[in-house]
């Protein structure tokens, strides 16, 4: 089965609207709930990799820093 966005989801929930049929709409419910906190997961993800992204770039400088002043102290 292909992955469903939300969008799909949330299409077939305006089509239980148009049609009266609400037998499967907490079923829907649910799994645009699901799809909501998979992508809400999925964007903190990101948020903390370019954190981490730009605390690696920070201390590949400090490290080239020190590396300096090393070379320096013993030359």
């Amino acid at each position: 089965m292909p992955n469903r966005l939300l969008c799909d989801v949330l299409d077939e929930m305006r089509d239980c609207a148009k049609t009266l049929n609400f037998s499967y709409l907490l079923g829907l419910i649910e799994e645009a709930q699901s799809l909501g906190s998979r992508m809400e997961a999925h964007l903190y993800d990101i948020k903390d990799f370019n954190c981490l992204h730009k605390d690696i770039k920070a201390l590949e400088k400090k490290k080239k820093k020190l590396k300096k002043e090393v070379e320096e102290m013993s030359a």
